[in-house]
């Protein structure tokens, strides 16, 4: 049987760490190779670690052809769905093919659309018969091509990847702002993805050299970067404190109107008094 390898799809997903790869080796010699080898004609899709160890030892296994298959982009939607659902992925790893699921289907949906909008045409009047018009099978065509459905929002995303919206907003920051050392730490778990995410926010060179200097210079990058958030608000409010200490103005305006409220309270009082007296003197000389 001629296996064809491509590179393209060995590579699309993250591949195992020496550990799995040397588990899965002790599985296949004890228990041989249970799992069918997935293939798109001649082409591996699934079980390239499998088979690199089948080829290896001499070890038999079997194959299967994925009829679904039409194009490049069906092997790869499928390969992400299969590898979202493997617990051993990292929240990162699971975060990454989501969004990269989100950016196929997006660009799928939008072709399939602009060749339906190109090939549409007016549809005239239908004379007689209930016989479908060609012009309904662009809407037919659109709708089988729509699906998957999209991941529009950063909450789909997250029910995809069993993640939080947070925790894939980190992941885009981390792709879009992270040095490859950085990307390289997170992946390999030296550092979290809160703390990558922050350290994604500083200048390229510093994220490097923080990286190369190992995880633990890592972690204490993400805390200054954190605790230089939180000092201007700490600063304005010491200098709130001292202005109010320096200048005692506003407690002595206080003071005096709260000196002028008295005073208006008593005379209000001794007016009221002034008042009675004068209804007395009046009932008196009547």
């Amino acid at each position: 049987m001629n296996i064809v390898v491509l590179e393209e799809l060995k590579a699309y997903i993250e591949p195992l760490t020496p550990d799995e790869h040397d588990a899965l080796e002790r599985s296949l010699l004890a228990e041989g190779c249970r799992d069918a080898l997935v293939l798109w004609g001649d082409v591996l899709v699934d079980g390239h670690n499998r088979y690199g160890i089948c080829q290896k030892h001499g070890l038999p296994f079997q194959t299967v052809q994925n009829p679904r298959f039409q194009s490049m982009e069906d092997v790869h939607l499928w390969m992400i769905d299969q590898h979202l659902g493997r617990r051993s992925l990292s929240d990162f790893q699971r975060g990454v093919l989501a969004l990269r699921k989100r950016e196929i289907v997006a660009e799928r949906r939008s072709r399939a659309k602009a060749e339906a909008d190109k090939s549409a045409a007016p549809v005239p009047e239908a004379p007689t018969g209930d016989a479908p018009w060609e012009g309904e099978a662009p809407a037919a065509a659109l709708a089988a091509v729509l699906e998957p459905k999209p991941l529009q929002s950063r909450e789909d995303i997250a029910r995809a990847a069993r993640l939080s919206a947070s925790q894939v907003g980190m992941i885009e920051k981390i792709q879009k702002q992270a040095a490859p050392e950085v990307v390289a730490a997170v992946r390999a778990g030296d550092i979290s993805l809160n703390a990558a995410a922050v350290v994604a926010t500083l200048p390229e060179e510093e994220q490097r050299a923080a990286a190369l200097a190992g995880k633990d210079e890592l972690k204490q990058a993400a805390k200054r970067v954190r605790e230089s958030r939180r000092k201007p608000k700490d600063e304005n409010i010491e200098a709130a404190e001292r202005a109010e200490r320096a200048d005692p103005a506003p407690a002595a305006a206080s003071d005096e109107v709260s000196t002028l409220r008295q005073r208006i309270a008593q005379l209000e009082a001794e007016n009221a008094d002034l008042r009675q007296q004068v209804q007395m003197l009046s009932a008196q000389l009547v």
